[in-house]
């Protein structure tokens, strides 16, 4: 049975935007706060409209370069999640290897990358992958990991072979552990490929927010700061609606009711 859902409950998050902008411009406007420090909403909102043009080169190119890695990210996470998931080999050959490469902080490939390929997208792209895979491998390996061994050999005594069991119920079963890690996944991406953006790169909400960082103009870095929490926002929006629409059987008694 669905858990019904007061349909006000949709304007929450709004509401509760709205309310942190009143008093952050208000805090700004009583304590005189300069903008050179801590803008306020209105001096972003008039610095999004000044620079509109240049913003949205930027962010067309952040968007496109996190995608790509984001694309890479899911091939790759699939790959070895299924890999890990229904392999006890695989399983405890690329675990440690794994967390232990996740454990190393993103940042410090940057400088190697752009020794390897140089300044511009590649490193950007590849930092996006770098930080992104992992919780999609976490996840498709928990996903397949969840079969019951009564319905894998039950399946197996009526003759399908490992193959069937993995394609028509593993990867089904991981389908919504896969979609989780999808919207965190791509949150990450965007994380990465601002990060290279700020050391290496020529173009990108990233290299814009540092060359705004250096002639001091604040507005125009959090304006940078806005633009890529939306683009991140839509995103993870997009992935979740996918994800009820095609694992809808999995959350059905979560769903709220319109």
């Amino acid at each position: 049975m669905a858990i019904r859902v007061p349909r006000y409950h949709r304007y929450a998050p709004w509401a509760m935007l709205g309310a942190i902008l009143l008093v952050w411009q208000l805090i700004c406007t009583v304590f005189e706060v300069s903008e050179f420090i801590f803008p306020g909403p209105w001096a972003i909102l008039k610095a999004l409209f000044e620079f509109w043009g240049p913003i949205q080169s930027h962010a067309i190119q952040t968007f496109w370069t996190t995608m790509t890695g984001f694309g890479l990210g899911i091939v790759v996470g699939v790959a070895l999640g299924t890999l890990v998931g229904s392999s006890r080999l695989f399983y405890s050959a690329l675990s440690p290897l794994m967390v232990g490469f996740n454990a190393i902080p993103k940042a410090a490939f940057v400088p190697i990358l752009v020794v390897w390929f140089g300044i511009g997208t590649i490193p950007a792209i590849l930092t996006a992958f770098l930080i992104c895979f992992f919780p999609i491998v976490v996840n498709v390996a928990t996903g397949l990991a969840t079969v019951e061994p009564e319905m894998e050999d039950v399946l197996r005594v009526l003759g399908a072979s490992r193959w069937d069991v993995l394609i028509k119920v593993g990867l089904p079963r991981s389908l919504p552990y896969f979609f989780a890690s999808l919207k965190v996944s791509i949150t990450l991406a965007f994380v990465g490929s601002v990060l290279s953006e700020t050391v290496a790169a020529n173009r990108g909400i990233g290299y814009l927010m540092m060359s705004a960082g250096s002639q001091m103009r604040m507005p125009l870095v959090f304006a940078g700061l806005i633009v890529i929490s939306v683009m991140a926002m839509l995103m993870y929006e997009f992935f979740a609606l996918l994800e009820r629409r095609l694992t809808g059987w999995a959350t059905r008694g979560m769903d709220g009711a319109s």
